[in-house]
């Protein structure tokens, strides 16, 4: 049973091999802009893009430490600042300055994004909407170290 177990593994990253082979590395990624790296990763099958997060993990993960935070603050200036509130005022504005037919036409993509959202959650079982709020209390598992929340009695 091992063998079979390590058999099919093996097998299942030969296939994989090919794929990462071809990736680009975390330093390309970052050259490229927002929406050229979003249209690349939704080129990707879902397989693709694993293998891609496992190869940019090692990278990262072989970086020192020096390396790491230059890059998270690159990821940083390339961000839009949305993140707490900040940016609220160029959003709002940027909102005042729209003509009537582009409001409705971004309240009809933010309408759509969310039917999609929603479409996907409800076609998930049971068990990957546990696994996805699993993920996401690790995620956010912050709040639970500052004792926002009172921990669960056993």
């Amino acid at each position: 049973m091992q063998k079979l177990r390590r058999t099919l593994l093996l097998s299942g990253l030969s296939l994989l091999l090919p794929v990462v082979g071809n990736t680009q590395s975390v330093s390309e990624m970052n050259d490229l802009s927002p929406d050229d790296r979003r249209a690349y990763m939704e080129s990707m099958s879902p397989d693709e893009r694993a293998a891609m997060r496992e190869k940019w993990r090692n990278e990262i993960s072989a970086m020192s430490d020096e390396e790491r935070k230059a890059l998270r603050e690159q990821r940083a200036l390339q961000r839009p600042d949305h993140s707490h509130g900040a940016g609220k005022a160029e959003r709002r504005a940027r909102w005042e300055s729209m003509s009537d037919e582009e409001r409705a036409a971004a309240r009809a993509k933010r309408q759509e994004k969310k039917a999609e959202r929603r479409a996907q959650w409800e076609s998930m079982s049971d068990e990957e909407r546990a696994a996805i709020r699993e993920k996401r209390g690790k995620h956010n598992g912050h709040h639970k170290e500052r004792g926002d929340k009172p921990a669960a009695a056993d």
